[in-house]
This record gives structure tokens, C-alpha cells and sequence, in this order.
């Protein structure tokens, strides 16, 4: 399948694996990679940039595919050392970046002076064309079911993405409750170039997680996620847990007088404790509500492969059927 994603970022298959917080390792990226999508090693992830450095190199090691990485832009007050991070990405002959978080505009110029492509995650149509407007290459349009930060206007793909067809120039990927063929058929006829998976990618038998994260996504159904953080406008979506539930009646009891520092414990040094621990009550860890979809855990190319052949059969089959006037 050709699209723009695929022709700007030169992969087989109009598929990218979003950068997740300790998921994206090199594993992960080079599996997605060899099996023609596009794999995000997940920058922040390693402690410094030359930690950084050593991930890329590893994952050229283990694939000769285009493959990116994510740089998710943190407030300033907690920045990281970005130049260095810069560095490391340019240094290690990456081509595509994905960044997250606050806008990219003042690492735009690095980044574009080395040649990489930036893609940038949005959870808006204006923010979006902001992301148009500083020079980045593609969006990654994320709706109100995705897992981690939906931002603050609750508006799902199905308005969010022919909003973001109707404004934009530039090609964009669906992201948030992405999961399979139907996934990725919908959002070609919304008028995206591709698709974004996150969650979907955690339950793969390459990613470097530990299993009862995959068991737990598999066990789960779309029912199974809640959104904290709304009274700090940091909103994020995360699979419910008994952590989870004791932060909301934290965020019930506090109301608008909730501070970051009343649910620290619950949100604070989840990430390893879940992924490489296996303790799935460690705290709130992002889910999307597509996991009600997820019900086996396959090879990344097994998942792949399995999506374009089930979305050229839903296209040549059943949408030309409708032209052709027959029942599906």
C-alpha cells in the first residue's frame, strides 16, 4: 500500500509504532522496522544521550529499515538535556523524529539542518496546524481513545479526523484506538495517510515488557481505562488498577485543590516497576480504550501482516461490493 506517510518516511506499510515509555527499546523498533512498518525507539527512556547512542546503535544492528525516535518535550522546569538528545539522534544517522509533548519549535532548526523528518503527536486540529505552520513534515492526530495524554477537548477520531483533512496540507497518521485492518480502512476514509498503534504494539511477543503487562492487555476490555489527572489539565488515559482507583478517590476527596504531590505516589516510577517487574498494581500506566480489541499476542510481523491483508480484503471485497450492489 502507498501512501504519503509511506512515500515520506519510505516504509512498505503505513503503520507506525508511537513512542512508549519503557516499551520502545530497540527490540520493539526493529521488529516493527523489518516488518515493513515503522519502528520508534523511545528517547527518554534512556537515562542519558549516550544511552541514547547505544539503543540506536543496536537497533541498526538489528535492522537495515528506516526506523525513528521519539523525543517527547517535557516542561522546562524538568527539561533534559535536548541538545545532547539531538545529538545522539543525528549522530546515529536517525532520519525520522517523532516528538510529543510541548511544541518542538525551538529544536526545529537542529533538527531539520540534520535532515530528519519530524512528526509531531496532536491532540487537536489548531495545535495541529501549528505543528504545520513551524515546519514539521507529518502529524500524528490523536483522538480523545487514546492511551497516555488526550489532552483537554474530549474530541474522538471519528470528528477529529476529517477536522484535521479538512484544515491540513501536510500528511497525518490516526492515532488512539487504532488496532487492526477496520482501524487502519477508517482512518484512510477520513482522510489519513496511515496509522499510529501504541498499546496494540505492547501486546507482541517482541516487546521487550514483561508478560503479564500482555496478559493483563489481552484480559482487558475497552471498559477497563480511566482518565486522571483532569483537575491539573494533564489528563491522561491509563488501565484502571487498585493504584488507580485509589488516585481517583484521592482526585475525588482534594476536587480542583488536587496537586501533583497528593498522587506521587501513584504516578510517580510506575513505568519499570509495571513493564520490567510485572507488577501490574504498581501504579497508573497508559492504556488505550482499544484494548477491548487486543485478544492474542502475535510476532510484529504476524500483526502486520495480518492488518494489510484483512484491510485489502475489507477494500477490494466488501467497500467495492457496496459499489457493486452487493449485501455485506
Amino acid at each position: 500500500m502507498k501512501t504519503a506517510i509511506t512515500e515520506l518516511f519510505g516504509i512498505q506499510h503505513p503503520i507506525i509504532q508511537g513512542g512508549m515509555h519503557y516499551v520502545g527499546f530497540a527490540e520493539l523498533a526493529a521488529a516493527v522496522s523489518n516488518a515493513g512498518g515503522l519502528g520508534i525507539i523511545t528517547g527518554l527512556t534512556q537515562k542519558t544521550p549516550e544511552l541514547l547512542a547505544k539503543e540506536i546503535a543496536k537497533c541498526h544492528d538489528m535492522t537495515d529499515k528506516p526506523f525513528g525516535v521519539n523525543l517527547t518535550f517535557l516542561p522546562s522546569f524538568s527539561a533534559p538535556p535536548y541538545p545532547e538528545y539531538i545529538a545522539a539522534i543525528r549522530e546515529g544517522g536517525i532520519k525520522i523524529v517523532e516528538t510529543a509533548g510541548r511544541s518542538p519549535e525551538q529544536y526545529m532548526p537542529a533538527l531539520k539542518d540534520a535532515g530528519i523528518k519530524v512528526i509531531h503527536k496532536c491532540t487537536s486540529v489548531r495545535h495541529s496546524l501549528k505543528a504545520q505552520s513551524i515546519g514539521c513534515d507529518a502529524v500524528s492526530v490523536d483522538g480523545f481513545e487514546c492511551g497516555g495524554h488526550p489532552g483537554e477537548d474530549d474530541v474522538p477520531n471519528m470528528i477529529l479526523l476529517p477536522r484535521a483533512a479538512d484544515e491540513l496540507k501536510i500528511p497525518f497518521v490516526a492515532s488512539g484506538g487504532m488496532a487492526d485492518a477496520r482501524s487502519l480502512v477508517a482512518a484512510l476514509a477520513m482522510g489519513a495517510a496511515g496509522m499510529n498503534m501504541g498499546t496494540r504494539f505492547i501486546a507482541t511477543k517482541e516487546a521487550p515488557v514483561h508478560d503479564n503487562v500482555k496478559k493483563a492487555l489481552v484480559a482487558a476490555s475497552e471498559l477497563d481505562t480511566r482518565l486522571i489527572m483532569r483537575a491539573l489539565r494533564n489528563t491522561e488515559r491509563v488501565l484502571n488498577n487498585r493504584k488507580v482507583e485509589k488516585l481517583m478517590e484521592i482526585e475525588r476527596e482534594k476536587g480542583k485543590a488536587l496537586k501533583i504531590d497528593d498522587i506521587i505516589e501513584e504516578v510517580a516510577g510506575v513505568y519499570p516497576k509495571v513493564m520490567i517487574e510485572g507488577d501490574m498494581d504498581a501504579g497508573a500506566w497508559s492504556c488505550g480504550m482499544m484494548v477491548g480489541l487486543i485478544k492474542d499476542v502475535p510476532t510484529c510481523k504476524e500483526l502486520i501482516d495480518r492488518i494489510m491483508a484483512d484491510a485489502e480484503r475489507i477494500i477490494r471485497k466488501r467497500l467495492t461490493g457496496f459499489l457493486e450492489g452487493r449485501a455485506a
